[in-house]
């Protein structure tokens, strides 16, 4: 998909329809190796080193903010620039705090409906989402506070404690909205679609299109037309509903099952670990799965017009190199410890 997606933005930028897919390969490639690295490595470690593992993630965010680090594309300081790659460390991000949240809700599992033990947690959260807003990537800092509150909120913080994460959580989006120009022009889009098609709703209205072209069974892989720089980001944002254009209402409804078997798979093996009294594992899981599921809903119903135009890839499917790469990493986790699970009686 992501070589039919990107042909004509390959050709227009680098005169290479392969320019997209050869990155993105080598980001699958990397993530393999990344997988095979984790299936010999113990869940136990990644424990130990969750405070280090934070570390390292919030350095990368600050990075990017040193001159000749940060690689800023259309407005946004997202990338550190590695020369042949790039990588783009609000994605790093999310792991290392999966991991850390897993930690400290084993470590803390007494404190949890404490304030001392949820304001922990929210100080750190605080920062990474800061440094993630300025970029500025607001899709993501929303899905980073939702991944964290979800699993505080299953570790066992208290329901008070958790709705006022989510007056917070609320306020902070209003006070975005506000502030940014664009994103009051977005929300207003979202909100009528068809009112400015040539305008502000471009993106969104060419997104419908795919939909309603598509049909059943799709025009045939490689056959849609509005990636034809029609819809922007067709290879990335919006890929799913070249997906659509593509292969159809058939097609699309067969990935959102192969979604459903992933998330099911990995939720089973998040309930397996707590039965096999292995807390860490229990809450990383469902971490993992929460992190995937809330990406794919996002992103679809952006791509419906269900919700206002983010910048979030679709899992496994979207162009990005250190998404896609992050993303096989987190399933090598589930199948760590899925096989550590099996171990255990």
């Amino acid at each position: 998909m992501v070589l039919s997606a990107s042909m004509s933005e390959g050709v227009e930028m680098r005169n290479d329809p392969f320019f997209f897919a050869y990155r993105q390969m080598i980001f699958i490639a990397l993530g393999l190796f990344a997988f095979g690295v984790l299936l010999i490595v113990p869940s136990d470690f990644l424990n130990q080193m969750d405070v280090y593992l934070l570390v390292v993630g919030f350095i990368l965010l600050l990075a990017l903010f040193f001159p000749g680090i940060g690689y800023e594309a259309k407005g946004s300081l997202r990338w550190i620039d590695l020369g042949p790659i790039k990588i783009q460390p609000s994605e790093v991000a999310k792991l290392c705090l999966l991991v850390y949240i897993a930690g400290y809700s084993v470590r803390r599992l007494d404190e949890m409906s404490s304030t001392i033990g949820f304001l922990r947690p929210l100080v750190i959260l605080s920062g990474f989402s800061l440094l993630i807003m300025v970029q500025p990537d607001y899709g993501t800092t929303a899905v980073i506070c939702l991944m964290v509150m979800a699993m505080l909120f299953f570790a066992g913080i208290s329901f008070s404690h958790f709705m006022l994460l989510i007056g917070l959580f609320i306020i902070l989006g209003v006070i975005a909205v506000y502030a940014e120009p664009y994103r009051m022009l977005r929300l207003l889009s979202f909100m009528d679609p068809f009112d400015d098609v040539l305008g502000s709703d471009w993106q969104l209205y060419q997104s419908l299109v795919s939909f309603g072209q598509g049909g059943w069974f799709g025009l045939g892989l490689g056959n849609s037309i509005q990636k034809n720089f029609f819809l922007p980001e067709a290879h990335t944002d919006f890929i799913f509903a070249i997906l659509a254009e593509e292969l159809g209402l058939v097609g699309a409804l067969l990935l959102l099952l192969t979604y459903i078997v992933l998330l099911v798979g990995i939720f089973r093996v998040s309930l397996e670990s707590f039965k096999k009294i292995r807390p860490f594992q229990g809450y990383l899981t469902f971490g993992i799965g929460f992190l995937i599921g809330l990406q794919v809903i996002l992103n679809l119903a952006v791509n419906l017009g269900l919700l206002p135009t983010k910048g979030l890839t679709l899992p496994f499917i979207s162009y990005g190199g250190t998404s896609i790469l992050i993303m096989i990493s987190l399933v090598g986790l589930v199948v760590r410890i899925n096989n550590e699970n099996k171990l255990f009686n």
